[in-house]
């Protein structure tokens, strides 16, 4: 008997032999609270973590505002590093240098390290905030598309027929909507339009999630759920719990069903568990750590 298949039959699973992942798809929305997220009813988001990890207490970087949080959960640091410190950054109009960047300008992200370790990789960016793609490099994304007006539906089937048509090479999709945030701005954190602008989400991620399964793609593939800040009142950027913490969750093949999250989990800590889940080495200015208590078998 091998040496191989006698660690797969006692269950110890060779760190070279764990699996790497077919696809991950990070449904994100913007400005989602925890008390947001738990008032509201989304019974499509409900059913998809109950499959997985949930953490209600993950913290955002500081400061608690939209596009430096959105780039620590793509690049896997914090402001320190990316230099990304408020929502006006642009490639020509930096305040903070990065402590590294490409021959272009941009710090890594995890589009960028999958490009370059695995070339095969197919990787598309969603989005309907215009500054929200200012940090990243688009040469290194297979497709983007930007709609105005807070318009999100067709990027959802956009991002399907893209999965579709890869499925058969390692994936990464950002499918991300703002128009939760811009619904908190308008009608206050907590109003009746800011909760229905979740539930309206809902039901078009659960349609997403349907078609997945009818193609037979909802079973390997890795699901996260991400936010970047939550809000009080009008607006958000301060230090208070309710800006500062979000829900965040993954669900997936490897991926333990129906826990909570306890240990400290940070919006650096997204684009460090994507790599583990490819089987990429992060980046050395990274920060972001694995979760490791997320998985069936642990630090593998």
């Amino acid at each position: 008997m091998s040496v191989l298949l006698a660690l797969w039959i006692v269950g110890v699973m060779p760190i070279s032999a764990r699996p790497r992942a077919k696809r991950v798809v990070m449904i994100a929305l913007d400005g989602i609270s925890v008390p947001g997220f738990t008032t509201a009813h989304t019974p499509n988001l409900d059913n998809l973590l109950a499959q997985g990890a949930l953490s209600l207490t993950t913290r955002v970087v500081m400061p608690s505002v939209t596009l430096p949080n959105w780039t620590s959960h793509l690049t896997g640091s914090g402001p320190e590093q990316h230099g990304v410190v408020d929502n006006g950054w642009q490639i020509d109009k930096k305040g903070f240098p990065a402590v590294e960047i490409d021959k272009e300008g941009y710090y890594p992200s995890v589009f960028k390290v999958m490009k370059e370790e695995i070339p095969e990789c197919k990787t598309a960016f969603y989005y309907n905030w215009i500054n929200l793609f200012y940090p990243y490099n688009k040469k290194y994304l297979d497709e983007v598309s930007y709609l105005e007006n807070d318009a999100y539906v067709p990027n959802y089937e956009k991002a399907f027929d893209f999965i579709v048509r890869n499925q058969d090479l390692p994936t990464l999709v950002f499918l991300y909507s703002v128009h939760t945030d811009h619904a908190g701005h308008a009608h206050k954190w907590m109003s009746a339009e800011y909760i229905k602008s979740i539930e309206e989400a809902d039901i078009q991620i659960g349609a997403f999630i349907d078609k997945m399964k009818k193609e037979g793609l909802y079973e390997d593939t890795y699901f996260m759920f991400l936010s970047d800040h939550g809000g009080i009142g009008h607006g958000h950027g301060g230090f208070s719990v309710d800006e500062m913490i979000v829900p965040w969750g993954i669900t997936g093949p490897d991926i333990k069903k129906g826990i909570k999250l306890e240990e400290p989990n940070n919006t650096v800590n997204t684009a460090a568990t994507i790599l583990y889940l490819f089987k990429v080495k992060k980046p050395l200015p990274w920060v972001g750590e694995v979760p490791f208590s997320i998985f069936k078998r642990g630090k593998k």
